[in-house]
Protein backbone atom coordinates (compact mmCIF):
# COMPACT_ATOMS: atom_id res chain seq x y z
CA UNK A 1 0.00 0.00 0.00
CA UNK A 2 1.31 3.41 -0.97
CA UNK A 3 2.11 5.84 1.84
CA UNK A 4 0.16 9.09 2.06
CA UNK A 5 1.92 12.21 0.93
CA UNK A 6 2.47 14.14 4.14
CA UNK A 7 2.60 17.93 3.99
CA UNK A 8 5.45 20.38 4.50
CA UNK A 9 4.18 23.05 6.89
CA UNK A 10 5.83 26.45 6.55
CA UNK A 11 6.34 29.31 9.00
CA UNK A 12 4.98 27.46 12.00
CA UNK A 13 5.51 28.98 15.45
CA UNK A 14 6.44 26.60 18.27
CA UNK A 15 4.29 27.40 21.30
CA UNK A 16 5.29 25.02 24.08
CA UNK A 17 7.21 22.05 25.45
CA UNK A 18 5.76 18.54 25.71
CA UNK A 19 6.96 15.33 27.35
CA UNK A 20 10.17 13.52 26.39
CA UNK A 21 11.89 16.73 25.32
CA UNK A 22 9.61 17.40 22.34
CA UNK A 23 8.25 20.79 21.40
CA UNK A 24 4.59 21.34 20.63
CA UNK A 25 2.32 23.57 18.56
CA UNK A 26 -1.14 23.46 16.95
CA UNK A 27 -1.96 23.43 13.26
CA UNK A 28 -5.62 23.43 12.14
CA UNK A 29 -6.78 22.35 15.62
CA UNK A 30 -4.36 19.41 15.60
CA UNK A 31 -1.50 19.00 18.05
CA UNK A 32 1.89 18.77 16.34
CA UNK A 33 4.95 17.34 18.12
CA UNK A 34 8.43 18.12 16.85
CA UNK A 35 11.88 17.61 18.42
CA UNK A 36 14.81 20.02 18.64
CA UNK A 37 12.73 23.18 18.93
CA UNK A 38 11.99 25.75 21.63
CA UNK A 39 8.98 28.00 22.16
CA UNK A 40 9.18 31.04 19.91
CA UNK A 41 10.95 29.26 17.03
CA UNK A 42 9.45 29.90 13.57
CA UNK A 43 10.15 26.76 11.52
CA UNK A 44 9.27 24.75 8.43
CA UNK A 45 8.14 21.28 9.49
CA UNK A 46 7.90 18.11 7.44
CA UNK A 47 5.07 16.02 8.83
CA UNK A 48 6.25 12.42 9.32
CA UNK A 49 3.17 10.94 10.99
CA UNK A 50 -0.47 11.95 11.00
CA UNK A 51 -3.26 10.57 13.18
CA UNK A 52 -6.79 11.75 13.88
CA UNK A 53 -5.87 14.04 16.77
CA UNK A 54 -2.16 14.71 16.44
CA UNK A 55 0.81 14.87 14.09
CA UNK A 56 4.55 14.36 14.41
CA UNK A 57 7.19 16.04 12.32
CA UNK A 58 10.80 17.10 11.90
CA UNK A 59 12.31 20.52 11.36
CA UNK A 60 13.34 21.16 7.77
CA UNK A 61 14.40 24.78 8.28
CA UNK A 62 14.58 27.28 11.11
CA UNK A 63 13.05 30.42 9.61
CA UNK A 64 13.44 32.61 12.71
CA UNK A 65 15.09 31.28 15.86
CA UNK A 66 13.47 32.01 19.21
CA UNK A 67 15.13 34.71 21.35
CA UNK A 68 15.49 32.08 24.09
CA UNK A 69 17.28 29.54 21.88
CA UNK A 70 20.85 28.61 22.91
CA UNK A 71 23.65 27.19 20.82
CA UNK A 72 24.17 23.49 21.57
CA UNK A 73 27.49 22.56 23.15
CA UNK A 74 27.79 19.05 21.70
CA UNK A 75 28.81 18.44 18.08
CA UNK A 76 26.44 15.46 17.94
CA UNK A 77 23.36 17.46 18.89
CA UNK A 78 20.35 16.58 16.78
CA UNK A 79 21.68 13.18 15.80
CA UNK A 80 22.36 11.25 19.00
CA UNK A 81 18.92 11.83 20.48
CA UNK A 82 20.18 12.71 23.95
CA UNK A 83 20.33 16.10 25.64
CA UNK A 84 17.52 17.50 23.49
CA UNK A 85 17.20 20.60 25.66
CA UNK A 86 20.72 21.92 25.07
CA UNK A 87 19.09 24.71 23.06
CA UNK A 88 16.94 25.81 26.00
CA UNK A 89 18.34 27.97 28.87
CA UNK A 90 18.55 26.00 32.09
CA UNK A 91 16.08 28.26 33.91
CA UNK A 92 13.54 27.53 31.17
CA UNK A 93 14.24 23.79 31.41
CA UNK A 94 13.42 23.90 35.12
CA UNK A 95 10.24 25.88 34.56
CA UNK A 96 8.94 23.38 32.01
CA UNK A 97 9.83 20.41 34.22
CA UNK A 98 7.94 21.94 37.13
CA UNK A 99 4.94 22.42 34.88
CA UNK A 100 5.23 18.84 33.59
CA UNK A 101 4.84 17.45 37.11
CA UNK A 102 1.87 19.70 37.85
CA UNK A 103 0.18 18.71 34.58
CA UNK A 104 0.63 14.99 35.21
CA UNK A 105 -0.60 15.08 38.80
CA UNK A 106 -3.68 17.11 37.91
CA UNK A 107 -4.62 15.60 34.52
CA UNK A 108 -3.77 11.96 35.19
CA UNK A 109 -3.87 11.78 38.98
CA UNK A 110 -6.91 14.08 39.37
CA UNK A 111 -6.06 14.41 43.03
CA UNK A 112 -6.06 17.27 45.50
CA UNK A 113 -2.63 18.86 45.72
CA UNK A 114 -0.84 21.29 48.00
CA UNK A 115 1.27 24.04 46.50
CA UNK A 116 4.17 22.36 44.69
CA UNK A 117 7.62 23.27 45.98
CA UNK A 118 10.04 24.97 43.55
CA UNK A 119 12.12 22.45 41.63
CA UNK A 120 15.63 21.68 42.87
CA UNK A 121 17.99 22.35 39.99
CA UNK A 122 21.17 20.36 39.45
CA UNK A 123 24.45 21.88 40.62
CA UNK A 124 26.10 20.61 37.46
CA UNK A 125 24.45 20.64 34.04
CA UNK A 126 27.44 19.15 32.18
CA UNK A 127 29.61 16.17 33.11
CA UNK A 128 27.17 15.16 35.83
CA UNK A 129 26.66 11.47 35.06
CA UNK A 130 28.51 8.60 36.73
CA UNK A 131 27.51 5.96 34.18
CA UNK A 132 27.43 5.72 30.38
CA UNK A 133 27.00 2.76 28.03
CA UNK A 134 28.27 2.69 24.45
CA UNK A 135 27.57 0.17 21.70
CA UNK A 136 30.01 -1.24 19.13
CA UNK A 137 28.73 -1.56 15.58
CA UNK A 138 30.35 -2.87 12.41
CA UNK A 139 28.46 -0.23 10.46
CA UNK A 140 27.91 3.19 11.97
CA UNK A 141 24.95 5.36 11.18
CA UNK A 142 25.51 8.32 8.87
CA UNK A 143 23.22 11.30 8.37
CA UNK A 144 22.38 12.55 4.89
CA UNK A 145 24.20 15.80 5.74
CA UNK A 146 27.39 13.82 6.45
CA UNK A 147 27.07 11.84 3.22
CA UNK A 148 26.37 14.95 1.13
CA UNK A 149 29.27 16.85 2.73
CA UNK A 150 31.64 14.00 1.78
CA UNK A 151 30.38 13.93 -1.80
CA UNK A 152 28.69 10.52 -1.51
CA UNK A 153 28.66 7.35 0.59
CA UNK A 154 31.69 5.95 -1.23
CA UNK A 155 33.81 8.72 0.30
CA UNK A 156 32.78 8.01 3.90
CA UNK A 157 34.15 5.34 6.22
CA UNK A 158 31.04 3.84 7.82
CA UNK A 159 32.77 1.00 9.68
CA UNK A 160 33.77 0.63 13.35
CA UNK A 161 31.16 2.68 15.14
CA UNK A 162 31.19 3.11 18.90
CA UNK A 163 28.53 5.27 20.45
CA UNK A 164 24.82 5.60 21.14
CA UNK A 165 21.84 4.01 19.44
CA UNK A 166 19.82 6.29 17.21
CA UNK A 167 16.42 6.84 18.91
CA UNK A 168 14.00 3.99 18.23
CA UNK A 169 16.57 2.11 16.14
CA UNK A 170 18.22 -0.79 17.94
CA UNK A 171 20.53 -1.58 15.02
CA UNK A 172 21.75 1.94 14.18
CA UNK A 173 24.66 3.34 16.17
CA UNK A 174 25.95 6.90 15.95
CA UNK A 175 29.71 7.04 16.30
CA UNK A 176 30.46 9.35 19.23
CA UNK A 177 33.76 11.23 19.41
CA UNK A 178 32.78 13.60 22.22
CA UNK A 179 30.19 13.42 25.00
CA UNK A 180 29.69 16.04 27.69
CA UNK A 181 27.70 13.85 30.07
CA UNK A 182 30.85 12.63 31.84
CA UNK A 183 34.32 14.16 32.28
CA UNK A 184 36.67 13.99 29.31
CA UNK A 185 38.13 10.68 30.50
CA UNK A 186 35.11 8.97 28.92
CA UNK A 187 36.07 10.39 25.53
CA UNK A 188 39.71 9.35 25.85
CA UNK A 189 38.80 5.79 26.89
CA UNK A 190 36.13 5.29 24.24
CA UNK A 191 38.07 6.83 21.36
CA UNK A 192 41.27 5.04 22.38
CA UNK A 193 39.62 1.61 22.50
CA UNK A 194 37.90 2.16 19.16
CA UNK A 195 41.13 3.02 17.36
CA UNK A 196 43.24 0.33 19.04
CA UNK A 197 40.71 -2.42 18.32
CA UNK A 198 40.44 -1.24 14.76
CA UNK A 199 44.22 -1.33 14.33
CA UNK A 200 44.20 -4.98 15.41
CA UNK A 201 41.44 -5.89 12.99
CA UNK A 202 39.04 -6.82 15.78
CA UNK A 203 35.47 -6.95 14.52
CA UNK A 204 32.60 -4.90 15.94
CA UNK A 205 29.19 -6.42 16.54
CA UNK A 206 26.44 -6.74 13.93
CA UNK A 207 22.97 -6.76 15.52
CA UNK A 208 21.32 -8.52 12.58
CA UNK A 209 23.81 -11.28 11.93
CA UNK A 210 24.83 -11.58 15.60
CA UNK A 211 28.46 -11.63 14.56
CA UNK A 212 31.51 -9.69 15.67
CA UNK A 213 33.71 -9.61 18.77
CA UNK A 214 33.28 -6.32 20.63
CA UNK A 215 29.73 -5.61 21.76
CA UNK A 216 29.29 -2.90 24.42
CA UNK A 217 31.33 -0.67 26.72
CA UNK A 218 30.06 0.42 30.15
CA UNK A 219 31.77 3.17 32.15
CA UNK A 220 31.05 3.94 35.80
CA UNK A 221 32.81 6.50 37.98
CA UNK A 222 32.74 7.77 41.56
CA UNK A 223 33.19 11.16 43.21
CA UNK A 224 36.98 10.65 43.29
CA UNK A 225 37.18 10.19 39.52
CA UNK A 226 37.95 6.47 39.84
CA UNK A 227 36.63 4.43 36.90
CA UNK A 228 35.01 1.04 36.52
CA UNK A 229 35.04 -0.20 32.92
CA UNK A 230 33.11 -3.25 31.72
CA UNK A 231 33.98 -4.54 28.24
CA UNK A 232 31.29 -6.81 26.85
CA UNK A 233 32.41 -9.33 24.20
CA UNK A 234 30.24 -11.49 21.99
CA UNK A 235 32.81 -14.29 22.23
CA UNK A 236 36.05 -14.99 24.03
CA UNK A 237 37.89 -11.70 24.66
CA UNK A 238 41.03 -10.58 22.88
CA UNK A 239 43.37 -9.94 25.80
CA UNK A 240 45.44 -7.48 23.79
CA UNK A 241 42.57 -5.02 24.09
CA UNK A 242 42.21 -5.62 27.81
CA UNK A 243 45.95 -5.14 28.32
CA UNK A 244 45.88 -1.92 26.29
CA UNK A 245 43.11 -0.53 28.49
CA UNK A 246 44.89 -1.52 31.71
CA UNK A 247 48.19 0.04 30.61
CA UNK A 248 46.75 3.21 29.05
CA UNK A 249 44.22 4.40 31.62
CA UNK A 250 45.40 4.36 35.25
CA UNK A 251 42.10 5.98 36.27
CA UNK A 252 40.47 2.58 35.75
CA UNK A 253 40.69 0.80 39.10
CA UNK A 254 38.12 -1.85 38.17
CA UNK A 255 38.57 -3.41 34.72
CA UNK A 256 36.02 -6.14 34.03
CA UNK A 257 34.76 -8.11 31.08
CA UNK A 258 31.66 -10.12 30.18
CA UNK A 259 31.10 -12.70 27.45
CA UNK A 260 27.53 -12.24 26.24
CA UNK A 261 26.40 -14.66 23.53
CA UNK A 262 22.71 -13.81 23.90
CA UNK A 263 20.75 -11.88 21.32
CA UNK A 264 20.06 -8.99 23.73
CA UNK A 265 22.59 -6.66 25.40
CA UNK A 266 21.63 -7.11 29.05
CA UNK A 267 24.33 -8.46 31.35
CA UNK A 268 22.28 -8.88 34.53
CA UNK A 269 22.25 -12.67 34.02
CA UNK A 270 25.86 -12.93 32.82
CA UNK A 271 29.06 -13.73 34.70
CA UNK A 272 31.41 -10.81 35.24
CA UNK A 273 35.16 -11.48 35.14
CA UNK A 274 37.80 -9.30 36.82
CA UNK A 275 40.74 -8.59 34.51
CA UNK A 276 42.48 -5.95 36.62
CA UNK A 277 41.89 -4.27 39.96
CA UNK A 278 38.80 -4.78 42.08
CA UNK A 279 35.26 -5.86 41.27
CA UNK A 280 33.63 -2.61 42.45
CA UNK A 281 34.06 1.07 43.10
CA UNK A 282 33.09 2.96 46.24
CA UNK A 283 30.81 5.98 46.44
CA UNK A 284 30.38 8.28 49.43
CA UNK A 285 27.38 10.22 50.72
CA UNK A 286 27.69 12.16 53.98
CA UNK A 287 29.60 9.76 56.24
CA UNK A 288 28.33 6.66 54.45
CA UNK A 289 30.25 4.45 52.03
CA UNK A 290 28.45 2.59 49.23
CA UNK A 291 29.77 -0.31 47.20
CA UNK A 292 28.77 -0.10 43.54
CA UNK A 293 29.24 -3.23 41.43
CA UNK A 294 28.90 -3.73 37.67
CA UNK A 295 25.22 -4.72 37.97
CA UNK A 296 24.26 -2.34 40.76
CA UNK A 297 21.69 0.40 40.40
CA UNK A 298 22.97 3.75 41.63
CA UNK A 299 21.55 7.15 40.77
CA UNK A 300 23.53 8.40 37.77
CA UNK A 301 23.82 12.00 39.01
CA UNK A 302 25.81 11.58 42.22
CA UNK A 303 25.62 15.16 43.53
CA UNK A 304 21.93 15.53 42.79
CA UNK A 305 21.17 12.07 44.18
CA UNK A 306 22.37 13.35 47.53
CA UNK A 307 19.87 16.22 47.34
CA UNK A 308 17.12 13.80 46.32
CA UNK A 309 17.83 11.43 49.21
CA UNK A 310 17.90 14.29 51.71
CA UNK A 311 14.42 15.35 50.57
CA UNK A 312 13.15 11.74 50.78
CA UNK A 313 14.61 11.32 54.26
CA UNK A 314 13.05 14.54 55.54
CA UNK A 315 9.71 13.62 53.95
CA UNK A 316 9.79 10.27 55.80
CA UNK A 317 9.86 12.29 59.05
CA UNK A 318 11.53 9.53 61.03
CA UNK A 319 11.72 9.87 64.81
CA UNK A 320 13.75 6.75 65.60
CA UNK A 321 11.08 4.21 66.51
CA UNK A 322 9.60 3.48 63.07
CA UNK A 323 9.69 0.41 60.86
CA UNK A 324 10.63 1.67 57.40
CA UNK A 325 10.12 -0.27 54.16
CA UNK A 326 12.35 0.82 51.26
CA UNK A 327 10.78 -0.77 48.20
CA UNK A 328 12.86 -0.92 44.99
CA UNK A 329 15.89 -0.31 47.19
CA UNK A 330 18.64 -0.87 44.58
CA UNK A 331 21.93 -1.12 46.44
CA UNK A 332 20.21 0.03 49.62
CA UNK A 333 21.27 3.64 49.30
CA UNK A 334 18.08 5.19 50.65
CA UNK A 335 17.66 2.37 53.18
CA UNK A 336 21.09 2.90 54.67
CA UNK A 337 20.77 6.67 54.34
CA UNK A 338 17.70 6.55 56.60
CA UNK A 339 18.64 3.63 58.86
CA UNK A 340 20.10 5.64 61.74
CA UNK A 341 16.82 7.54 62.09
CA UNK A 342 14.61 4.42 62.13
CA UNK A 343 14.11 1.43 64.41
CA UNK A 344 14.31 -1.07 61.56
CA UNK A 345 14.57 -0.86 57.74
CA UNK A 346 13.38 -3.53 55.29
CA UNK A 347 14.54 -3.27 51.67
CA UNK A 348 13.32 -5.16 48.60
CA UNK A 349 14.95 -5.17 45.16
CA UNK A 350 14.67 -7.30 42.00
CA UNK A 351 18.42 -7.68 41.26
CA UNK A 352 20.10 -10.20 43.62
CA UNK A 353 23.56 -8.67 43.12
CA UNK A 354 22.24 -5.26 44.16
CA UNK A 355 20.81 -6.77 47.34
CA UNK A 356 24.16 -8.34 48.16
CA UNK A 357 25.72 -4.89 47.73
CA UNK A 358 23.02 -3.43 49.98
CA UNK A 359 23.92 -5.90 52.74
CA UNK A 360 27.61 -5.10 52.30
CA UNK A 361 26.83 -1.37 52.41
CA UNK A 362 25.11 -1.85 55.76
CA UNK A 363 28.06 -3.86 57.10
CA UNK A 364 30.63 -1.35 55.81
CA UNK A 365 28.86 1.45 57.63
CA UNK A 366 28.20 -0.45 60.85
CA UNK A 367 24.45 -0.45 60.31
CA UNK A 368 22.75 -3.44 61.94
CA UNK A 369 19.05 -2.56 61.72
CA UNK A 370 18.51 -3.32 58.02
CA UNK A 371 17.23 -6.45 56.30
CA UNK A 372 17.16 -6.93 52.55
CA UNK A 373 15.25 -9.26 50.22
CA UNK A 374 15.78 -10.03 46.53
CA UNK A 375 12.94 -10.81 44.15
CA UNK A 376 10.16 -9.41 42.00
CA UNK A 377 8.29 -6.88 44.12
CA UNK A 378 4.83 -8.23 43.32
CA UNK A 379 5.95 -11.72 44.39
CA UNK A 380 7.95 -10.73 47.49
CA UNK A 381 5.67 -8.13 49.04
CA UNK A 382 2.60 -9.83 50.50
CA UNK A 383 0.49 -9.81 53.63
CA UNK A 384 2.62 -12.69 54.92
CA UNK A 385 5.78 -10.68 54.25
CA UNK A 386 4.38 -7.77 56.25
CA UNK A 387 3.42 -10.09 59.10
CA UNK A 388 6.93 -11.55 59.11
CA UNK A 389 8.85 -8.26 58.92
CA UNK A 390 6.61 -6.01 60.96
CA UNK A 391 3.97 -3.45 60.13
CA UNK A 392 5.57 -0.52 58.25
CA UNK A 393 5.10 2.91 59.76
CA UNK A 394 6.66 4.53 56.69
CA UNK A 395 7.16 3.24 53.15
CA UNK A 396 9.54 4.75 50.60
CA UNK A 397 8.82 3.83 46.98
CA UNK A 398 11.42 4.37 44.25
CA UNK A 399 10.14 2.24 41.36
CA UNK A 400 11.35 2.05 37.74
CA UNK A 401 9.65 4.14 35.05
CA UNK A 402 6.77 1.67 34.74
CA UNK A 403 5.67 2.57 38.26
CA UNK A 404 4.23 0.33 40.97
CA UNK A 405 2.34 -2.86 40.17
CA UNK A 406 -1.31 -2.81 41.27
CA UNK A 407 -0.81 -5.90 43.42
CA UNK A 408 1.95 -4.10 45.29
CA UNK A 409 -0.32 -1.10 45.88
CA UNK A 410 -2.99 -3.43 47.24
CA UNK A 411 -0.57 -4.83 49.82
CA UNK A 412 0.69 -1.36 50.74
CA UNK A 413 -2.85 -0.12 51.36
CA UNK A 414 -3.76 -3.11 53.47
CA UNK A 415 -0.58 -2.51 55.49
CA UNK A 416 -1.71 1.12 55.81
CA UNK A 417 1.53 2.90 56.83
CA UNK A 418 1.17 6.38 58.30
CA UNK A 419 3.33 7.93 55.56
CA UNK A 420 4.39 7.03 52.05
CA UNK A 421 7.23 8.78 50.24
CA UNK A 422 6.99 8.14 46.50
CA UNK A 423 10.15 8.93 44.53
CA UNK A 424 9.48 8.75 40.79
CA UNK A 425 11.43 9.18 37.57
CA UNK A 426 8.17 9.19 35.58
CA UNK A 427 5.51 11.67 36.75
CA UNK A 428 2.88 10.06 34.51
CA UNK A 429 3.01 6.61 36.15
CA UNK A 430 3.43 8.26 39.54
CA UNK A 431 0.19 10.19 38.97
CA UNK A 432 -1.58 6.97 37.96
CA UNK A 433 -0.42 5.21 41.14
CA UNK A 434 -1.32 8.15 43.37
CA UNK A 435 -4.84 8.09 41.98
CA UNK A 436 -5.13 4.45 43.10
CA UNK A 437 -4.10 5.46 46.61
CA UNK A 438 -6.20 8.62 46.78
CA UNK A 439 -9.03 7.06 48.77
CA UNK A 440 -6.72 6.39 51.68
CA UNK A 441 -3.87 8.89 51.34
CA UNK A 442 -3.62 12.62 50.75
CA UNK A 443 -0.70 14.42 49.17
CA UNK A 444 0.96 16.73 51.69
CA UNK A 445 4.08 17.73 49.74
CA UNK A 446 5.43 17.59 46.19
CA UNK A 447 9.10 18.29 45.49
CA UNK A 448 10.38 18.18 41.88
CA UNK A 449 14.09 17.41 41.46
CA UNK A 450 16.08 17.77 38.25
CA UNK A 451 18.40 14.78 37.95
CA UNK A 452 19.04 15.02 34.21
CA UNK A 453 19.76 18.52 32.94
CA UNK A 454 19.33 19.20 29.22
CA UNK A 455 16.78 16.37 28.93
CA UNK A 456 13.02 16.20 29.36
CA UNK A 457 13.30 13.83 32.34
CA UNK A 458 12.43 14.95 35.85
CA UNK A 459 12.13 13.29 39.27
CA UNK A 460 9.20 13.90 41.56
CA UNK A 461 9.06 13.23 45.30
CA UNK A 462 5.52 13.07 46.67
CA UNK A 463 4.83 12.70 50.37
CA UNK A 464 1.54 11.01 51.32
CA UNK A 465 -0.14 11.01 54.69
CA UNK A 466 -2.91 8.60 55.73
CA UNK A 467 -6.33 10.19 55.78
CA UNK A 468 -8.62 10.15 58.78
CA UNK A 469 -11.47 7.64 58.86
CA UNK A 470 -13.89 10.44 58.02
CA UNK A 471 -11.81 11.52 55.00
CA UNK A 472 -11.62 7.94 53.75
CA UNK A 473 -15.39 7.51 53.89
CA UNK A 474 -15.74 10.39 51.47
CA UNK A 475 -13.90 8.42 48.76
CA UNK A 476 -14.61 5.13 47.04
CA UNK A 477 -11.50 3.00 47.26
CA UNK A 478 -10.23 0.99 44.27
CA UNK A 479 -9.32 -1.92 46.50
CA UNK A 480 -11.18 -4.45 48.57
CA UNK A 481 -10.51 -4.97 52.26
CA UNK A 482 -8.32 -1.96 52.84
CA UNK A 483 -7.12 -2.06 56.42
CA UNK A 484 -7.32 1.13 58.41
CA UNK A 485 -5.92 0.19 61.79
CA UNK A 486 -8.24 -2.55 63.04
CA UNK A 487 -11.15 -1.62 60.82
CA UNK A 488 -11.77 -3.33 57.48
CA UNK A 489 -13.58 -1.45 54.76
CA UNK A 490 -15.32 -3.66 52.17
CA UNK A 491 -15.03 -2.11 48.72
CA UNK A 492 -14.77 -3.22 45.09
CA UNK A 493 -12.31 -2.71 42.28
CA UNK A 494 -13.48 -2.59 38.69
CA UNK A 495 -11.48 -2.52 35.52
CA UNK A 496 -12.74 0.62 33.80
CA UNK A 497 -11.98 -0.63 30.32
CA UNK A 498 -13.63 -4.01 30.56
CA UNK A 499 -16.04 -3.26 33.43
CA UNK A 500 -14.90 -6.54 34.86
CA UNK A 501 -14.58 -7.21 38.54
CA UNK A 502 -10.93 -7.80 39.42
CA UNK A 503 -11.21 -8.66 43.10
Amino acid sequence: MKKKNLPLLQNIEITGIAAEGKAITRVDDMVLFVPYCVPGDIVDIQVTRKKHSFMEGRVERIVTPSPTRCEPVCKHYGECGGCKWQILPYEEQLRHKQQQILDNLTRIGKIELPEISPILGSKEIYEYRNKLEFTFSDRKWLSWDTIRAAGGLENVDNTHGLGFHIPNCFDKVLDITECHLMPDINNRIRNGIREYARSLGITFYNEHAHEGQLRTLILRSNHKGEIMLIVVWADEPDMRVMEYIRDSFPEIISLLYVVNRKFNDTISDQEVHVFHGQDHIMEQMENLQFKVGPKSFYQTNTLQAYELYKVAREAADLKGDEVLYDLYTGTGTIANFCARRAKRVVGVEYVPEAIEDAKINSAINGIDNTKFYAGDMKDVLSDEFVAQNGHPDVIILDPPRAGVDERVIEVIMRAAPDRIVYVSCNPATQARDLQLMDSMYKVVDVQPVDMFPRTGHVESIVCLSKKTTHEMKLHASPFEKIRNGTKTIELRLFDKKRQKKLV
